[in-house]
């Protein structure tokens, strides 16, 4: 089973519109944080990665919502990757209100690595290190 994440956060009285509940376009930062909150699992932050040259520019998007957020509902995202090759990635989301775990939003990102002049990169011969610790999350052969 491979790897998720799990990032705890608060709505914030700025997220909701009009109607109270939380934006659609507020999920996407909580689905960065989520991202960010994984990628440390292979003991690099997105900083680091960067300094390093790899870049991950976001190529597709998504959400469903299924039910609205309110001003300090507490909040579980879920984050997994589920598509790894040489030059593209792809996470999975699933936000939950706590503490009864419903599921409110599901979500995901597809990203594609390049370098520092955002020409593609071969993930897997440029940075091996960190490709193993993506490939192993995702496969569930890391230690958790």
């Amino acid at each position: 089973m491979s790897y998720t994440s799990e990032t705890y956060l608060t709505v914030r009285y700025a997220e909701t519109d009009m109607m109270g509940i939380v934006h659609h376009s507020r999920y996407y930062p909580w689905f960065e944080q989520a991202r960010t909150d994984f990628i440390k699992q292979i003991g690099i932050t997105y900083s680091e990665m960067e300094k390093r040259g790899i870049l991950l520019p976001l190529t597709e998007t998504g959400a469903k919502y299924y039910y609205g957020l309110k001003y300090e509902d507490e909040v579980l995202v879920k984050c997994s990757l589920v598509k790894l090759t040489v030059a593209r990635c792809e996470f999975e989301y699933e936000v939950y209100k706590l503490p009864e775990m419903k599921l409110m939003t599901t979500g995901r990102t597809c990203h594609g690595f390049v370098g520092a002049d955002f020409v593609p990169i071969n993930l897997k011969k440029l940075h091996p290190d960190i490709w193993e610790g993506l490939n192993s999350l995702m496969s569930g052969e890391a230690e958790q």
